[in-house]
C-alpha cells in the first residue's frame, strides 16, 4: 500500500482497438489481375491507333485536296492555252522575179511568166540557167493565198527525162484546158498530195507543179505570158 493509504493505479496497456497497422503492411498492395492488364494494355493499343489513324487520315485528305487542286489549276491552264492558242504562220519571203524574168526572155524568148501573179500570190523563189550552162531552165516557185506551193518549170528539153527529173513517178490525170491550151494532168506518185500540168510542144516543155490542186495550178497557167 502507498503511504496514503491507497493502492497504486496500474497503467492501462491493453491495446487501443483503432490503432493504425503497421508501416510495412500500408505499403504492401495486392497485385493486378494479368487479365486486367491485357485489358489496359488493349485499351491503350487502341487509343493510340485511333490517334495515330486520325493523323494519318488528315494527311491522306490534304494530298488528296492537293492533287485534286492541282488538276484543276492544270485543266485551267490547259483551257486557257486552248483557246488563246494560234500557230504561227511561217513568214513568206518574197523575191522580186520580173526583171529576172526579162533578162531571161531577152535569151530565151519562149521563157513564160505570170503577168501578173494571182492576187495574194507571192513569188518565193526564181532562177534562170543560160544557154552557156546548156540545157536552159527557168524555175519560179510561188507560195498562193491558201499558202500552197505551185511552181513553173520550164526548158528547151523535150525528152521525158526532164519530166522524170522534175517531177518523178507520175501517172496520167487527164487533161486541162486553159485558154484553149490542151494540158497533161498529172499525178505525182511519189510526192504526196502533189499534181502537174505538162504542156510539149514547139521544141519547149513547161510544167505547173505543186500541192494546191488542179484549180489553182490552172489559174496560174492562165496567167503565164
Amino acid at each position: 500500500m502507498s503511504p496514503t493509504g491507497q493502492e497504486p493505479t496500474q497503467p492501462d496497456t491493453a491495446p487501443e482497438e483503432n490503432a493504425s497497422p503497421p508501416a510495412d503492411a500500408a505499403q504492401r498492395r495486392t497485385p493486378l489481375d494479368p487479365a486486367a492488364q491485357e485489358r489496359a494494355r488493349a485499351r491503350a493499343e487502341a487509343i493510340a491507333y485511333r490517334a495515330q489513324d486520325r493523323v494519318n487520315r488528315a494527311k491522306a485528305r490534304t494530298l488528296t485536296n492537293m492533287f485534286w487542286a492541282m488538276l484543276v489549276t492544270l485543266l485551267v491552264v490547259a483551257f486557257l492555252m486552248l483557246v488563246t492558242w494560234r500557230p504561227k504562220e511561217e513568214k513568206v519571203r518574197a523575191v522580186e522575179y520580173t526583171a529576172q524574168l526579162a533578162d531571161a526572155k531577152k535569151v530565151a524568148p519562149w521563157i513564160l511568166g505570170p503577168s501578173p501573179l494571182p492576187p495574194g500570190w507571192t513569188a518565193t523563189n526564181v532562177e534562170f540557167r543560160a544557154p552557156q550552162q546548156s540545157p536552159i531552165t527557168w524555175h519560179l516557185g510561188t507560195v498562193t493565198d491558201q499558202r500552197k506551193y505551185v511552181g513553173l518549170e520550164q526548158s528547151n528539153v523535150t525528152t521525158r527525162g526532164f519530166q522524170n527529173d522534175e517531177l518523178g513517178k507520175t501517172e496520167d490525170d487527164g487533161t486541162s484546158t486553159v485558154g484553149g491550151v490542151v494540158w497533161q494532168r498529172r499525178t505525182l506518185l511519189e510526192r504526196e498530195g502533189e499534181h502537174a500540168l505538162v504542156r510539149v510542144g514547139s521544141g519547149i516543155t513547161t510544167i505547173v507543179v505543186g500541192d494546191a490542186g488542179y484549180p489553182a495550178l490552172e489559174t496560174f497557167a492562165a496567167t503565164l505570158r
